[in-house]
């Protein structure tokens, strides 16, 4: 399965709003039941016993709450959440250039042509500039088996966000650093409306950098190892607005529902010592270690003499723990 996303057209946002603070007011009123009754009984309520509850008791199992956020629907509020309206496939009928819910239809921007898919479930969401879109889970069409032979390994990072064992190399553009100085602007002179829209263009500029450079690895690779850098711990550090501008972990998520679509064998490995060790003999003794060490791009190796570039011996050895760590073997890799 996979989902689409539609643009819906923008004079039918107001519609969607009332909509979605209903929503909002069935999702508070049903928190707040759950656990009442769960300090009452001592036990949460089930999906079995509240209808709109099968998103919430997903949502609580989730984030391990007993009671989630509550949901704004005050648009003056600093606080107030993101439309949202979740439905069933019995719940709207659909076709090339429209959704109908209920008595409402809404009509979209169809890049996909509805009618030729099966629709299983979705929702309506709002983005922060107050444009709507329909997400439809639908299922995907078979895809062909992949004609690729090739093996890479992938090292993820800062200044460029991928580096990968053939010497291919993914760029970081700096997407939020090249808007960085006309974002300030925006923000001292409390432009709002301008701070969203410049948020959403770094967003998409970068979202759309990701997909292309990760449908590129697809289509030529037969399998796919990357390291596991932790973007979740980085960002605790000084180097968190690189880590967030890069979307190095953005990439990996795509990376992995791309090759499960296409049939790409996927590995994530423990990249541990990787940049250190070289590739070729496998010693440890003559490369840049430390903080020290990480301005040192290019190194050789004292034991076989081997000039490694930093990035591409860390995807090579990344590459041979993919390799290992497969159950069966690949003769064409």
């Amino acid at each position: 399965m996979k989902t689409l996303k539609l643009r819906i057209k923008d004079k039918h946002a107001k519609v969607l709003t009332k909509l979605a603070s209903e929503v909002n007011f069935v999702w508070n009123y049903v928190n707040d039941l759950s656990f009442k009754h769960l300090k009452r009984k001592g036990e949460f309520l089930s999906a079995y016993d509240i209808t709109i509850t099968e998103e919430l008791i997903t949502r609580r199992k989730q984030f391990k709450k007993a009671k989630l956020k509550w949901r704004v629907s005050n648009k003056k509020s600093a606080r107030r959440s993101l439309g949202w309206i979740p439905f069933k496939k019995v719940a709207i009928k659909y076709a090339d250039g429209y959704v109908q819910y209920g008595k409402h239809q809404f009509k979209l921007w169809d890049s996909y042509g509805l009618s030729r898919y099966s629709v299983k479930t979705g929702s309506f969401v709002e983005d922060s500039r107050g444009r709507w879109y329909v997400c439809l889970v639908v299922d995907s069409p078979k895809q062909d088996k992949p004609t690729a032979t090739k093996a890479i390994g992938i090292d993820l990072g800062l200044k460029d966000i991928a580096t990968c064992s053939d010497g291919t190399v993914i760029s970081n553009p700096k997407f939020y650093r090249k808007y960085e100085q006309k974002l300030g602007i925006a923000q001292r002179a409390k432009k709002k409306k301008r701070v969203r829209a410049l948020h959403a263009k770094i967003a998409n500029c970068r979202k759309d950098h990701l997909q292309k450079a990760s449908t590129r690895l697809v289509r030529e690779n037969a399998l796919i190892v990357i390291g596991d850098l932790s973007a979740k711990k980085l960002v605790k550090t000084k180097m968190a607005k690189s880590v967030l501008d890069t979307g190095f972990s953005a990439l990996k998520t795509m990376l992995k529902y791309k090759c499960e679509n296409a049939g790409v064998l996927f590995e994530e490995v423990n990249e541990a010592y990787t940049t250190q060790t070289c590739s070729c003999c496998g010693s440890r003794s003559s490369s840049p270690k430390g903080r020290a060490g990480l301005g040192i791009r290019e190194w050789q190796c004292m034991e076989c003499g081997t000039l490694h570039d930093r990035d591409v011996n860390s995807a090579l050895n990344i590459l041979a723990l993919g390799h290992e760590r497969l159950a069966v073997g690949i003769p064409v890799l």
